[in-house]
């Protein structure tokens, strides 16, 4: 094969796989949001879901990134011997054609040293790191302080949850 074959191959192949890539690469990020924070508590929480639309696994990395906390990581809530446990995870894996729907109870994306409190209808920005798809700029908006699912606002006039002291509903 002379030099003039291999460049040609070469470049064919780089051409050929330039689709390919992008088509694994599938990461879509929604429904972002986090519950607002009562008080100095240092601490908060983000959920979302994550889609991979694309053919091959992808990974979010442990670590995130926000200006409104000192560290952002990859959390794991889940019942053990029948009580509730939380551990920091190194990173999880969404299949192709899969969601992961980080939220209340499971996965989230801890938020620590909180630099001011998270305010209802106020919006976090948030860097996430995938390994294949790489940095995904995401805004979280922030529902009411004890909210389950986004968009959770407190009611006009205010109250209070059952045996909740405080949360609004």
């Amino acid at each position: 094969m002379n030099t003039r074959h291999f460049v040609m191959l070469a470049a064919a192949a780089v051409l050929t796989a330039g689709p390919a890539l992008a088509d694994s690469s599938g990461i879509k990020v929604d429904q972002a949001w986090a519950r607002a924070t009562p008080g100095n508590v240092k601490t908060g929480a983000i959920y979302l879901t994550i889609t991979n639309t694309g053919t091959a696994p992808d990974t979010l990395e442990g670590k995130a990134s926000t200006p409104a906390a000192a560290q952002a990581d990859l959390h794991e809530m889940k019942m053990a011997n029948g009580v509730m446990e939380m551990r920091p995870v190194p990173s999880l894996t969404i299949d192709p054609g899969k969601s992961v729907v980080l939220e209340p109870g499971g996965y989230h994306l801890m938020l620590i040293g909180l630099k001011a409190p998270l305010k209802e209808g106020q919006t976090v920005p948030l860097t996430l790191t995938f390994a294949h798809a790489g940095t995904q700029q995401v805004t979280a908006s922030v529902a009411k302080v004890g909210a389950m699912h986004p968009g959770e606002m407190s009611m006009p006039g205010g109250g209070s949850m059952p045996g909740m002291p405080g949360m609004q509903h």
